[in-house]
């Protein structure tokens, strides 16, 4: 008689095995019950896509429904496409479908469970169920970051907060006409925890938003650091961040008028910055003394390198200057972040025209920047983040484990004593 011959295996999402077997040349498939596998067994992009549950996408989903329910293709599904069209740099819809159906036999594995039209999806399904999931991914990503230092001994907690322009082009997109670019843009804000570098609240607006406004939006924790540029100078704003017992670190504009309550150490300097002046001011203007009423703490700081001048103000009246000087300093860290999403995620080019397909697209990659940085986090790889993009973009359907594949160690083969466990004969 012919044997049951094992000729290949696939790993479901729910740990079921599916075995293609022949007999008598005719092939069949079966489902076995979930056994112990070798490590590896999960495709690259599953494991990174493990870190958000589908329950809680659809805790999302549920908050922000379609007017049509999808049939086959779920708000995982869409998740899922964008995420990988990020994380393996794809440029448009019809490259993303190629790909995944390049290996068709792996989807299942991967996650997904649909198929549909992805353009209609990207038009029609409201791009705040990718914001809700992006929050989702910054609360866990801020615990996992939280015992990281902030870049100051006196501070458990800080925020740089920052805005940038993500261009387009006005014929493509003409809804987003910048007027003092005459071009079409958008603006993302952003509130970068300093602990770990990983986004903590962020927005997406119109191009001529100002950012001094997003100050009414930040969510604000007691106790913590909110470091900004001049742009967020706002007396009556910054007065709310003082009242909800938060610590601000302001730069400072040339019209504000103070007047000097009292000089509170000598200068101090090191290689990179001098403090040329510490004082405790009071707003002098009966505008600006009606919005903030207490004083503040006006720092002036040279820098050699760059040979200018800067006004800092803060809340704080303790701590030393020249900390305030280096906790200001430490703000470039969100202008970077702006910079490397840029740079090596899908903000540049989009796959749709729709004001809502933008959108979902700008939220879809800080998701895929923060689930990439989650698994870095958990599974303890000392590669950077750029360098673990590069090794997922490349091997998004290996069955390997991303710590062995990040660490350029061969994957673990299926002993054959494993294979013949399966192997039926007949007498």
């Amino acid at each position: 008689m012919v044997g049951w011959v094992v000729l290949d295996f696939e790993v479901k999402a729910d740990r079921r095995i599916r075995w293609h077997v022949i007999y008598k040349d005719t092939s069949c498939d079966f489902a076995l019950v979930p056994v112990a596998l070798p490590s590896g067994v999960q495709t690259v992009f599953s494991q990174i896509a493990s870190v958000i549950y589908p329950s809680e996408l659809d805790r999302c989903a549920k908050a922000f429904p379609t007017k049509r329910v999808p049939r086959n293709f779920s708000h995982y599904d869409h998740f899922l496409a964008l995420c990988f069209a990020q994380l393996t740099f794809r440029h448009s819809l019809r490259d993303i479908v190629c790909s995944l159906l390049s290996r068709s036999d792996r989807l299942y594995q991967m996650g997904f469970r649909g198929r549909t039209n992805l353009a209609y999806a990207n038009e029609h399904r409201d791009w705040q169920f990718f914001c809700a999931v992006a929050q989702v991914l910054m609360r866990r990503a801020g615990r996992l970051y939280q015992s990281e230092s902030a870049g100051g001994e006196f501070a458990n907690v800080a925020f740089a907060l920052d805005s940038s322009i993500i261009a387009l082009s006005l014929k493509l997109f003409p809804w987003g006409y910048y007027a003092r670019s005459r071009r079409a843009a958008l603006k993302l804000h952003l509130m970068l925890c300093l602990q770990g570098n990983v986004p903590a609240w962020g927005a997406v607006t119109e191009a001529d938003f100002p950012d001094m406004k997003m100050l009414d939006h930040i969510p604000l924790q007691p106790g913590a650091w909110y470091i900004m540029d001049r742009g967020y100078l706002d007396f009556g704003r910054l007065w709310r961040i003082d009242r909800g017992g938060a610590w601000f670190v302001v730069r400072s504009k040339a019209h504000v008028r103070y007047v000097v309550l009292q000089s509170l150490s000598p200068p101090k300097k090191t290689r990179d910055l001098a403090i040329v002046s510490d004082q405790r001011v009071q707003l002098q203007t009966p505008w600006s003394k009606r919005s903030y009423p207490a004083p503040l703490r006006k720092v002036v700081v040279f820098v050699p390198k760059e040979k200018r001048t800067l006004e800092i103000l803060t809340n704080n009246l303790s701590v030393d200057a020249l900390d305030i000087a280096q906790f200001y300093k430490s703000r470039w860290q969100v202008e970077l972040f702006f910079k490397w999403i840029k740079q090596h995620l899908r903000i540049r080019s989009f796959f749709g025209r729709s004001q809502n397909a933008v959108r979902c697209q700008v939220w879809s990659a800080i998701c895929a920047y923060l689930m990439v940085a989650i698994a870095r986090k958990t599974l303890n790889i000392e590669k950077s983040l750029y360098e673990l993009l590069q090794v997922i973009s490349v091997n998004p359907f290996e069955n390997q484990g991303l710590y062995e594949l990040s660490q350029n160690k061969p994957p673990k083969q299926i002993s054959p004593d494993f294979q013949n466990s399966f192997v039926f004969n007949e007498n």
